[in-house]
């Protein structure tokens, strides 16, 4: 089949008759049976000629064009598109006997990993939808599509890299998220089949759409003429977040009076899914509708629409996990018989794209898209800080209320807690036994205490004291962005961007259900007041004093983030005989503001209310590469940038949902990115070595959290809600990956791979505490957080695969792999590193402080390796005009136990504290896991036609 391929290939290049049109003629063959393939879409890129494979494979192509290169492009469902140059003259004919298309297991593992992507993560507390950017990226690198298949149920991050240093753009419009940098997946969840035409530009390396990042970028062509033409329905059964999908799409292609549309809509759901309580609501909507003007302009419609409401699972101790098993969820419990969540996840955000084509030579194209989405996201919880106002005679304003942690797995609530003492009494143990007992055989809220408590409560005349609150963020995306390519000779090619960006973001607390109870009052029940303070300190504003709430009413806090950004990017490509290289800078302007719509008891006046002052970041990049070709077999690749990256303005507000303070001297992170890399490439083997290096500087956190230990002489027994703003962060991850693939037969091919990585703090940044309970920011001895040597939490630094994929003459298909992960750590409690570890509430350090037995309590925990085996495989049929078929998976057949990743709980941050904990048989406040799934499975059948 090679020599015919390379037959094929020579063609290319070969003119016969003369005439007024060119025709190509050709035949598309299965490259693992050689069989024809019907319905494939032939086209030739960049105009509307177009035409589709018959019943043996074969497609005829007329037309005409001026004179030059063109890409002709093969596509078909289930098989990986292939894009072939020819050259076209006035007259020109074509004869291309085989054209082999191979069979895309890529897309079969998309549609069965591609739930993880916004679902796994989305499940959790913590939002760990932080850490995955490839899952949609796979490519046809043996590394490339393990890290984003088989690795990303380990919250695996290739090179260790964040997805806020991704880009990710739908039709030219970067759709990360200004709030925090990272992608919301869930915007386009659901939509598999009309997602299958994406570039992933790995890295820094040169791409047609963006200056991208380190952790790279991932670009979706959605437009109606890129989707290729026809239909597919699928059904899909699956045990992990959701358990049923149901999905129907078709692209018309382009008909002759120049039209196109494609529309596709799904659903997915469960009651729950791997993890207990996590139920399941989405549904997708897809269109998009093109209009060839003429044969340089086009237009393009596409709107998608995906609300999603989702129940959240959330880390768990040590203890919880030994009791309930890595499937327990405690934000849920029955309500009147049905299961109910008290977190739940809400995501309703259309968007709208409008793009205009104009390719003004055979040369040059201009794509220009507006986009606007628009929306919200909540985030809903359990409020038990209900209070009622009371008046003295005196006029003295008391509030009265609040109730207990209604969490099952609420630290009082656990057999450790009656454990918690040295030499524990027989009836420590007997209380130790019960709540064991009522923890193992329950462990799930009790909606109707909560219901009960409300009920007492409006019967006595007093306020609800629990309620169900939504965290919401209501967004205005106003997006412009222009896409110019252009090749300024057979050599060189020159890429330019240009985009702006506006944002208008709400952000409110909203009274949800307020559980049978009559009324809230909008107050702060922690607030210290006394008579000097006159009730102000517990007002969530002082605009509206103790104002008492319903449902569906904001309180607490209501602010606005004004945010805009503009981008500039201009990369130049040369193609010489044994080098390619690039070259490319992008300039950056950012600013952000917040209003305060309330006026905060505790920063009154422009602390809180009306607009902070503006923050701007001006933060240019550059990068270059070169790739030296020692053969049309091997090639090495460098590429090198100084990248500078704003920082999100969830970080630059340092506690935005009560003031407009901002991080002390805001600066944007320095990133130098350096990789280098060996590529083999033959019919029969692949293969890929890179290295690499990225080094961050100047980088910023911003925590909350509560804590027993903020060692302060402003803060009674340490005890206190606290925002931990941390800066100065210097990291570098280093290391290797490997990917090879080997075909030992034409329908056998074996595959390894490998990733080795080190990912550790440089420096030693610095930290300051504020809380409502000090009117200073708190700093502790020298300020700074002692993390130098200490490993970057996110996933293992090491992976490793082998596996094989067997593919069937008979379109039948089997792949199977071991993996193993190492090297994985807890994320360490920037606290517990400060000043205030060795520090006494007098300021002076501990009288009893052992140096040897610190560094023992701060020694990073390492998750233990493990190994998880992973099954695929599929068959397919054709049956006149419709291939029918189904494909399945089973991923980790053997149910291994495992930890994903997990944090160390700062409620403990002292060396005494911390000391008494490690001598607990089961502390109160252990590290805190997130775990993978058990044994899970995913099976689609399908219909295309």
């Amino acid at each position: 089949m090679y020599k015919f391929w390379a037959f094929g290939l020579y063609l290319l290049g070969v003119s016969f008759a003369q005439g007024q049109e060119f025709r190509i003629r050709g035949s598309v063959k299965d490259a693992t049976t050689a069989a024809g393939i019907p319905e494939v879409r032939v086209q030739l890129n960049g105009t509307s000629i177009e035409t589709t494979t018959d019943a043996s494979g074969s497609f005829e192509l007329t037309g005409e064009l001026p004179a030059g290169d063109y890409n002709l492009n093969f596509s078909a469902s289930g098989y990986l598109s292939l894009q072939l140059p020819v050259a076209l003259n006035p007259g020109s004919s074509i004869e291309l006997d085989y054209i082999p298309l191979e069979i895309d297991l890529a897309e079969a593992n998309q549609n069965l990993t591609l739930i993880s992507l916004s679902d796994l993560q989305l499940n959790n507390e913590e939002q760990r939808d932080d850490i995955l950017s490839p899952l949609l990226s796979a490519t046809n690198d043996a590394f490339g599509n393990a890290a984003a298949f088989d690795f990303s149920s380990t919250f695996f991050r290739p090179r260790g890299i964040d997805s806020q240093y991704s880009s990710v753009l739908i039709n030219g419009i970067k759709l990360n998220k200004l709030s925090t940098g990272r992608p919301q997946w869930s915007n386009w969840g659901g939509l598999n089949d009309v997602m299958r035409n994406r570039e992933f530009t790995p890295g820094i390396a040169p791409g047609d759409y963006s200056f991208g990042g380190p952790a790279g970028t991932l670009h979706f062509d959605m437009n109606a003429t890129a989707l290729g033409r026809g239909g597919r329905i699928s059904y899909a059964q699956a045990n992990r977040s959701y358990t049923g999908r149901i999905m129907a799409s078709y692209n018309s292609g382009l008909s002759q009076n120049g039209w196109a549309y494609s529309i596709l809509a799904s659903r997915r759901f469960g009651n729950e899914g791997y993890i207990e309580g996590t139920l399941y609501d989405a549904n997708s909507l897809f269109t998009a509708v093109e209009k060839q003007l003429s044969e340089k302009h086009s237009l393009n419609l596409t709107a998608i629409y995906t609300p999603n409401r989702r129940g959240r699972s959330t880390a768990l101790t040590q203890e919880v996990l030994d009791l309930k098993g890595n499937q327990y969820n405690p934000n849920w419990g029955y309500q009147d018989g049905k299961l109910r969540n008290a977190r739940l996840r809400e995501i309703d955000e259309p968007l709208v794209i409008l793009s205009h084509h104009w390719k003004f030579s055979s040369r040059n194209t201009l794509t220009t898209s507006v986009a606007y989405q628009w929306g919200k996201t909540s985030n809903s919880r359990i409020d038990n800080t209900g209070s009622t106002l009371v008046k003295t005679e005196d006029g003295t304003e008391t509030f009265l209320g609040g109730a207990r942690n209604p969490a099952p797995n609420y630290y009082q609530n656990l057999p450790g807690y009656f454990l918690r003492f040295p030499n524990p009494t027989a009836a420590n143990y007997q209380n130790a036994y019960l709540a064991r007992e009522a923890f193992v055989g329950d462990g799930q809220l009790d909606w109707g205490a909560l219901y009960h408590a409300n009920r007492v409560a409006s019967e006595t005349g007093l306020n609800a004291v629990y309620a169900i609150q939504n965290d919401v963020n209501q967004d205005q995306m106003l997006q412009i962005a222009s896409i110019l390519n252009t090749d300024l000779s057979q050599k060189l090619k020159l890429t330019a961007r240009l985009s702006a960006t506006r944002l208008k973001s709400e952000n409110y607390a909203e009274l949800d259900d307020l559980l049978g109870g009559s009324v809230w009052l909008d107050i702060d029940s922690f607030a210290e007041d006394d008579a000097t303070t006159g009730g102000d300190l517990a007002q969530s504003d002082l605009q509206n004093r103790n104002r008492l709430v319903q449902e569906g009413d904001r309180y607490k806090y209501n602010y606005r983030i004004l945010a805009s950004e503009l981008q500039a990017f201009v990369q130049l490509q040369a193609t010489l005989k044994r080098i390619d290289a690039y070259a490319a800078i992008e300039l950056q302007q950012t600013r952000y503001q917040r209003e305060g719509l309330y006026e905060n008891g505790y920063y009154p006046g422009k602390r809180s209310l009306g607009k902070s002052d503006a923050v701007d970041f001006s933060t240019p990049s550059a990068k270059g590469g070169l790739t030296y070709k020692f053969s049309g077999k091997h090639f090495a690749l460098l590429n090198a940038g100084l990248l500078t990256q704003p920082l999100p303005y969830a970080t630059v507000f340092t506690n935005a949902r009560q003031n407009n303070d901002i991080l002390d001297e805001p600066s944007a992170e320095q990133i130098t990115n350096l990789d280098l890399s060996y590529i083999y490439r033959s019919p029969s083997l692949k293969l890929r070595l890179t290295g690499y290096l990225v080094d961050f500087k100047q980088g910023s956190e911003l925590s909350f959290f509560y804590t027993g230990s903020l060692q302060s002489p402003q803060i009674e027994q340490g005890n206190a809600l606290v925002q931990e703003i941390t800066s100065g962060i210097n990291r570098r991850n280093l290391g290797a990956e490997f990917g090879v693939e080997f075909k030992a037969l034409p329908t056998l091919t074996f595959k390894a791979v490998a990733a080795y990585g080190n990912y550790q703090y440089t420096s030693d940044p610095q930290v300051y505490y504020t809380t409502t309970l000090a009117q200073q920011p708190i700093v502790f001895g020298d300020g700074n957080v002692k993390l130098k040597n200490y490993h970057v939490a996110g996933g293992p630094e090491q992976a490793y695969q082998l596996g094989f994929d067997y593919r069937d003459p008979d379109f039948w298909w089997l792949g199977a792999s071991f993996n193993r992960f190492a090297q994985a750590y807890i994320d360490v409690s920037y606290l517990r590193r400060s000043g205030a570890f060795s520090t006494d509430f007098d300021g002076l350090p501990f009288n009893d402080y052992d140096p040897a037995q610190a560094r023992v309590l701060l020694q990073q925990e390492k998750i233990p390796p493990y190994n998880l085996v992973n099954l695929v495989g599929g068959k397919s049929w054709r049956v006149k005009d419709y291939t029918i078929g189904f494909f399945g998976l089973v991923n980790n057949l053997l149910n291994t136990s495992y930890k994903t990743g997990g944090f160390e709980d700062s409620r403990v941050g002292d060396y005494r504290s911390l000391l008494e904990e490690s001598n607990r048989e089961l502390p109160l406040f252990g590290n805190r896991y997130f775990t993978g799934y058990g044994t899970t499975f995913y099976v689609n059948v399908y219909v295309r036609f």
